[in-house]
């Protein structure tokens, strides 16, 4: 499993001391959507500028006007970018044109599908799924990553987890083997956001091992 660091609700400098901090431990850096709508596709440019081995993947949960959102975060440095998938057929269809046209790739969030949609995305077999419980269902309800479960079997792609995950949750999630886990505050609003990575990093490395025994 991949680690994707979600860099949300802060500046961009902070975004790029965060990832410092943390760069060995994490896979893809994840340029938050609260970063995008607040500094524009210059924040997706600076973490790629700091980060140039890295695969950048910018949150812009594009719904319409497909085209024009991923050729601005690709040309401003995005190895992969997002696309809801209750967006119209035909801007999926778009995000995933406009990818390889860029050799870039493209994450379809699945954040309030339901099982009449996912039969529908199969088809886009190119992209990565992201099964996804909200901020605001966090907060409400708090963690739901039994609901990644359903999704799961629905779709044989590559797929990706996100929403309040952490430590206590990686057991749970090995066994529906994602290829990412998608991990904010449980990394950047730790007291020490170097050590939390590096746990993370080293429990999910110790789960692969044991899956491989």
């Amino acid at each position: 499993m991949k680690i994707q660091l979600a860099l949300d609700r802060m500046t961009v400098e902070e975004a790029i001391e965060m990832t410092r901090q943390v760069e060995d431990y994490v896979d893809w850096v994840e340029v938050g959507t609260s970063l995008i709508k607040e500094f524009g596709t210059s924040s997706i440019r600076a973490l790629k500028e700091a980060f140039p081995n890295k695969i950048i993947v910018a949150d812009i949960k594009t719904i319409d006007n497909a085209k024009y959102e991923f050729q601005l975060c690709f040309e401003a440095g995005a190895d992969l970018a997002t696309v809801m998938g209750v967006a119209p057929p035909v801007t999926i269809e778009t995000c995933l044109h406009m990818a390889a046209q860029y050799d870039k790739r493209v994450m379809v969030d699945l954040l309030n599908t339901n099982e009449e949609h996912i039969q529908q995305l199969r088809q886009y077999d190119a992209a990565i799924f992201c099964a996804h419980v909200s901020k605001d269902q966090q907060e409400i309800a708090g963690k739901q990553t039994s609901a990644h479960a359903g999704i799961r079997k629905s779709l044989s792609a590559e797929w990706a987890v996100a929403g309040g995950i952490s430590l206590d949750s990686l057991d749970i999630l090995a066994k529906l083997s994602p290829t990412v886990v998608i991990i904010g505050s449980a990394i950047t609003k730790a007291a020490n956001p170097k050590a939390a990575a590096k746990q993370i990093k080293e429990y999910i490395l110790s789960i692969e091992e044991r899956a491989h025994a």
